[in-house]
């Protein structure tokens, strides 16, 4: 992660219970520098793209959507963020798979805690985060799923799910929370940890629950996620299970996040034509 300096955030912003009513413009503070070079930025034309609100309860989550202009219906994905909330990149994402025929919603699931997007030190992301119950995420995206079908022009018959780094564990566990699920793409999501209040389960936990599948994308060189942890994983979905995973050798983590000096070209190009061919082969768009 980027060595950034302490600022201390606004509280107004950043409380926990205060709900954002809007996404972050750009990208999230802790992620810079941006590496501007590498950074893919997929155009809006021939899309209806930008930021929405979902209803969940009595409040109105922010998120961001995109999908083709057409008529529809289109089969629904999930983007699930990292760490760092939905930003740009994970908006650009949202916009890369609606040019492949999508609908790809991306909801902020860290808006009840609070806005990780004005926070410059990743240490004061941590706590944030670790206040997201595993429950509420769930709720979310299924509010996400219904609200897409509804107002989005998404198909009722298919929904598939990617996410990256946090984003990847959710993907594993909203795989064995919801049986509809028809595909997902985990990018380097945690497998194994020490179960908390808020995050009881992880992904070993609950593997044989898993029914739709989940192709999962991992680094050999990821110090945070090692290879014996994501073995664990692969040993725990067992021999009949319809999930793939693939580890790359000497790849890092984040290694498709094309905006951190993380990212590997080859990497990640790989991951996301495995990713369309993954969704296509499981009823998404052929």
């Amino acid at each position: 992660m980027d060595d950034v300096r302490l600022i201390l955030p606004d509280p107004i912003l950043t409380r926990r219970g205060a709900i954002m009513t809007s996404l972050a413009t750009g990208f999230a503070l802790s992620t810079h520098p941006v590496q501007a070079q590498t950074m893919i930025t997929t155009p809006t034309d021939g899309l209806v793209a930008g930021e929405v609100t979902i209803p969940i309860g009595s409040d109105r989550i922010p998120a961001y959507r995109a999908m083709p202009s057409g008529a529809g219906p289109f089969p629904v994905v999930l983007v699930v963020q990292e760490i760092f909330g939905v930003h740009e990149h994970i908006k650009d994402v949202c916009r890369r798979l609606a040019r492949q025929g999508y609908c790809a919603v991306a909801t902020e699931l860290f808006a009840r805690q609070g806005d990780v997007s004005r926070l410059t030190d990743f240490n004061a992301i941590r706590p944030i985060v670790a206040a997201v119950p595993d429950s509420q995420v769930m709720t979310d995206l299924d509010a996400t799923a219904a609200w897409a079908r509804a107002e989005s022009r998404g198909r009722a018959d298919w929904l598939g799910i990617t996410g990256f780094c946090w984003g990847g564990r959710i993907t594993w566990l909203y795989g064995a929370h919801n049986q509809a699920l028809s595909a997902g793409v985990a990018w380097y999501g945690r497998t194994v940890g020490e179960p908390t209040a808020n995050q009881p389960t992880n992904p070993v936990d609950v593997a044989t629950r898993i029914r739709a599948p989940i192709l999962g994308l991992y680094g050999a060189a990821d110090t945070g996620i090692p290879v014996p942890t994501v073995e664990q994983l692969r040993t725990a979905l067992g021999s009949g299970t319809r999930s793939e995973i693939v580890i790359y050798p000497d790849m890092p983590h984040a290694f498709h996040a094309d905006y951190r000096p993380s990212y590997r070209k080859e990497a990640a190009e790989d991951g996301w034509r495995r990713l369309l061919a993954w969704f296509g082969r499981n009823g998404g768009v052929a």
